[in-house]
């Protein structure tokens, strides 16, 4: 840990024990936007000499918005790299490898991000092949068929874990008409058919590859005020589209789901819990309250993990998870189970759970301690040019912009035990659940 990031940590604690936090992220950033719509976040840090890139697309699985078009999102995670006139692949790796940099990729439901960590006097030549790849990219008919059948590799191995096969059929059944029905990974059948449709790749990189659905972060030892010529100079020339996903909003459910896999040999029974919840937001609490109802109802202090997987060992895994989601996406309860025959036993355990805190409220003290637990942790990741980086990638993906991360933290500054209740009731019903579990086969 850098001696700037300890005091920083330290004054935040002095403030915090005085006074709600205003100010959580703890590096000064600037943000600006190109007249071409690409938005610009460069964030000083104190990493001698080593410099992060990271490029937000704001284009996830929920941009797929046609039907026989899933997995496209990630498709381009893969195309990203097949090169360009300028750089071909295997200029491209020798660039990178040049530099020493360290580079990939990932994609989630609401984004695709794409970075790099380097010494700092390689910035101006990565952000030229940054920019030559995001405008120019090329790659042929074969080249394309080669990466999707990559893809559908990737797809089987992954669908060889339970946990993957489980969570596809929780998301188609509790998701009617939004894209969040399918994994990032997409449908088998489309991502079966993804050799033929070429011409259609061609379409998705030409709407969402574009500047105005971009954000450039830089972090480490940088100047924002040599930063920004760089940009310009790389990136400036870049056009803005036109497109405009129309994401189909998905109606209120009005009633309980379930879902099941047999899963064809043996493997732990497993049940997740899934109930429709907000979209993210730093303008109210909700976000915060459902956050810190999964810690204090299901994480490993909780009275329920410590009775059921410390003491009963019936499971060993439990947890929660609240939505962060650019939509309305789903609040989720997992858990693993030993044995089969206690299914319905811990399916009841966690609804009378739920149940309870609807009815109770969370204890003060409890409550106070996850709030700053959750501001301490958060400010401890930031140690790093990349993990800063990386971060805030994450909260540009919801709102484009590192200010929503102080604006979530005082919501949870704000935070009473009835905030949290709720949340609880609001969110966490009947008629918006839904239910999938797992078995394998017999031994």
């Amino acid at each position: 840990m850098t001696a700037r990031l300890l005091l920083i940590l330290l004054a935040a604690a002095v403030v915090y024990a005085a006074d709600p936090p205003q100010k959580t992220f703890p590096f000064a950033y600037t943000q600006e936007d190109l007249p071409n719509g690409l938005r610009l976040v460069t964030i000083p840090t104190d990493s001698p000499n080593i410099v992060s890139v990271y490029i937000v697309v704001q284009t996830g699985s929920r941009n797929e918005v046609e039907a026989g078009k899933t997995g496209f999102a990630h498709l381009f995670e893969h195309m990203m790299f097949r090169g360009t006139e300028k750089y071909p692949p295997a200029k491209y790796d020798e660039m990178l490898k040049r530099a020493g940099a360290a580079s990939n990729a990932s994609t989630s439901n609401d984004f695709t991000v794409f970075h790099t960590t380097f010494s700092k006097e390689d910035l101006p030549q990565i952000l030229d092949m940054e920019a030559d790849r995001f405008e120019n990219l090329k790659y042929s008919l074969e080249a394309f068929k080669t990466e999707s059948g990559a893809v559908l590799g990737e797809y089987n191995k992954n669908s060889a874990n339970p946990g993957q096969k489980l969570e596809e059929a929780l998301q188609d059944t509790a998701f009617d008409r939004h894209t969040y029905k399918h994994t990032v990974m997409g449908f088998l059948k489309d991502i079966q058919d993804m050799p033929n449709q070429y011409d259609y790749s061609i379409k998705f990189f030409d709407r969402y590859y574009r500047p105005e659905y971009a954000t450039i972060i830089v972090t480490g030892d940088v100047d924002p005020k040599q930063v920004r010529p760089m940009v310009d100079k790389t990136f400036g020339g870049w056009k803005r589209g036109s497109y405009h996903a129309d994401i189909p909003v998905e109606p209120k459910q009005q009633g309980p789901r379930e879902a099941h896999v047999d899963w064809p040999s043996p493997t732990l029974p497993m049940i997740t819990i899934a109930y429709k919840g907000p979209a993210y937001t730093d303008s109210n609490k909700e976000s915060a309250a459902l956050d810190v109802f999964s810690t204090l109802v299901f994480g490993q202090n909780s009275e329920l993990y410590q009775k059921l997987v410390v003491r009963e060992q019936k499971l060993d895994s439990l947890g929660a998870n609240s939505p962060a989601s650019v939509d309305p996406d789903l609040f989720t309860i997992r858990a693993r189970l030993k044995h089969v025959e206690d299914m319905a036993a811990i399916r009841q355990e966690i609804l009378d759970t739920v149940k309870r805190f609807q009815d109770e409220l969370v204890p003060a003290d409890k409550l106070e301690a996850v709030k700053k637990r959750e501001r301490y942790g958060f400010t401890m990741r930031l140690d790093n040019s990349d993990t800063v980086a990386q971060t805030v990638a994450e909260f540009v993906a919801l709102k484009r912009t590192p200010d929503t991360i102080d604006k979530l933290y005082v919501q949870y500054a704000a935070l009473t035990p009835e905030d949290v209740r709720e949340a609880a009731r609001k969110y966490l019903i009947e008629s918006g659940r839904t239910i999938a579990t797992l078995t394998g086969a017999a031994k």
